[in-house]
This record gives structure tokens, sequence and C-alpha cells, in this order.
């Protein structure tokens, strides 16, 4: 049989008809690039500014304030607290509610003025090196030239040459700076997130396409106690998987666990429950295996990049951030990354803790209610 660009162009339209038909595939092979373009051209900024600080001023005087001035005139240091003592500061940092806190002793501009050098203490917060790289290295631009307008007159001969200030940084949680400490525990998070998402996906599907889903609907059991039978199991693989990955971060890259192992793993019940809920309802919701997949692939690729997970969380513009405050794994990688690199206790991971049992409830009463719809 010769060649034939007719067959060729009829077996063309059969395709794109297909296509039409089938709304989820186009639905993905539309919405998954341009959610790509959206995400990596407006939300991903691998160079954040604005960055909470906190400033302990024991000083309160002219130097340390042009000092403090200078930062936020750079736009990488934006003043959230000033706390009162060292121990408010160090709560501060712990929590997460400031990336620096930047310590200004007492008789600061009196020394600086003396031409004693004085030092000038800046924390950071480096268990995400590279939400602080840039910052700290305008520092020793800043320290150089921040205080020339005090130094003006007789005190005109301490602008010559080094800063009139030692600038003395300290890389809390993560003090070389080691890109392991910070993406061997996110892992944890992405790995669980791909595989319950994915498993729990085909919870539904493969029964209808398998023709059991018949026998399962005529059983004496309600919706809850279906979705908790297929998804109990799935938490068990989960452990197994963390207990991998923590076994491989502490042998192979020496990741620190200074908090404690019992409420990590207590909170990881939960971040596996919003996973495999949310897998749950995308396999009441799809037609097929693959719908299920591609659903959850769908929600996989936001969660990865919006989580903090690859790019700095406080880098992202305040929507992208809004979006990202919604998924569970960005603040399962805040807790993990709080208990094993600061020895975060309950009470600084609360909240994200609630967050993620919201989105449990949530996801499980739209995967109860779509399986009930089934029912009919």
């Amino acid at each position: 049989m010769s060649f034939s660009l007719a067959r060729l162009a009829a077996m063309m339209i059969k395709e794109f008809v297909q296509m039409r038909r089938d709304r989820m595939t186009f639905g993905m092979m539309v919405g998954i690039p341009l959610l790509q373009l959206l995400l990596f051209g407006y939300a991903i900024n691998s160079d954040p500014k604005h960055l909470p600080t906190a400033i302990l001023d024991a000083d309160h005087g002219p130097v340390g304030r042009s000092v403090v001035a200078a930062m936020q005139a750079s736009r990488y240091f934006d003043v959230t607290s000033m706390p009162g003592d060292e121990a408010r500061a160090d709560e501060i940092l712990a929590r997460g509610e400031a990336q620096f806190v930047v310590t200004i002793p007492v008789d600061f501009s009196r020394r600086v003025l003396r031409g004693e050098r004085p030092q000038m203490v800046v924390e950071a917060d480096a268990t995400d090196p590279a939400a602080t790289a840039n910052a700290l290295g305008v520092l020793e631009h800043i320290a150089l030239h921040a205080a020339d307008r005090d130094l003006a007159g007789p005190h005109a001969g301490l602008r010559q040459g080094a800063a009139p200030f030692d600038l003395v940084v300290h890389r809390r949680y993560n003090p070389e700076g080691e890109t392991a400490f910070n993406i061997v525990p996110g892992l944890m998070g992405v790995v669980l997130t791909m595989t319950m998402v994915i498993m729990t996906c085909l919870a539904v599907t493969r029964e209808r396409e398998r023709g059991t889903m018949e026998s399962l609907l005529a059983m004496p059991l309600t919706p809850m106690e279906v979705m908790l039978g297929k998804i109990l199991p799935y938490i068990a693989v989960g452990y197994v998987q963390v207990a991998f990955i923590l076994g491989v971060a502490k042998l192979l890259f020496a990741v620190p666990m200074v908090g404690s192992l019992v409420l990590l793993s207590l909170v990881t019940i939960v971040f596996i429950a919003a996973n495999l809920a949310v897998g749950f309802t995308f396999s009441t919701i799809a037609g097929n295996q693959l719908q299920a997949v591609q659903m959850g692939f769908f929600f996989f690729l936001p969660s990865i990049l919006l989580s903090g997970f690859m790019f700095p969380f406080r880098g992202m513009p305040e929507w992208a951030q809004v979006i990202g405050e919604a998924l569970p794994l960005t603040h399962f990688l805040r807790i993990v990354r709080g208990i094993l690199l600061k020895g975060s206790p309950w009470g600084d991971i609360a909240l994200d803790v609630g967050a993620m049992v919201l989105f449990t409830a949530v996801a499980g009463a739209i995967a109860i209610k779509r399986y009930r719809m089934t029912l009919d």
C-alpha cells in the first residue's frame, strides 16, 4: 500500500477530535505550560529583597540610625520589629519572624566618633542560604559608607580606608552555608507530596477501571470508612520514606538534627494525611487513572515552586506568597527545617501545624462529598 496524504490527514484530524473530546488532557497541555510561564516569569525570584529585620538598638545614637537607614535604603532589609532584649531578639529569629537581627551595642556612636571601631553584630537565619546570600553581600558596602554623613568636620579622617566599625555576621543554624542542610530536609516534604498524592490519585480510579467499584459501593461501608481504609496504608508507606530520607540525611550529608524527632514524626502524620486527602479528592473527580495522575502533577508543580523549596519564599511577590501559604508543603518545609536545624519546640510550629490541619479538613470534606456523589 502506497503512502497517502489523504489518509494521513484523516488520521491527524481524528487525533485532533480525540484531543478535543479529552478535555482534561487538553487542559493539561495548555494549562501546565501557562502555569510554568506565569510562575517562572512573575513569582520566582532568586534575589529576595525587603527581608524582615529586627533591630536591637542599645545605643540610639546617630551612627546606628544612619546604618539602619542605609540598610533599608538598599531595599534588602525592612525593619519589622524592635525587640527590647536579646532573648526576645533570639526568639524572633528562631520563630522565623525575621530573617536578620541587627544588634547595636551601647555607646556605639560615641565609640565610632572616637575611632575605636566598635562591633555591630548581624545575625542571619541561614537555614536557607540563598535567601540571605545577596543581602549579606551588600553589608560590607553599607558598613563602609553608611556613616559618611556623621563623620564630617573633625571626624572626616575616620572615613579614610576601612569602615569605621567592625561588622560581625553570624549565620545562625547553618554557619557554613551548606545548601544540603536546606535541600535535604526539604526533600522529605517534596517526596511525600509527589508519592502520596500520585498513589492516592489512583485509589478510586483504579477501582472504577477494573470494574470493582460496584462491589465496593455495595459493601456496608460509609464514605469515611472507604477513604480511611484507602489512606491509612499509605501513611505507613510514608513513614518508611521519612525514615529512609532522615537516615540518608544524617549518614551521607551530616544534616544536624537538633530538635525532637518524635515531634517531627507526629507532625508528619498531619502532612501525609493532607496530601492523601488531596489525592483521594482527585481520584473521585478524575474519569480515569491518566487524568488522576495529570491532576496530581498539576498540584505538585505549584507546590514545589511556591513552597520555598527551590526558591526563597520571601523573594516571591505577595500574591504568590498567598498561594504558597495555602499549600501544605510550605508549612511542612518550615516545620522540618525548624525542628532539624533550629530545634523548634511545639510553640514555634503550632501555627504551621494548624494550617495543615485546616487544609486536611477541607480536602477531606471535599473528598467525602465527591465520593457520596458516586453513590448515585
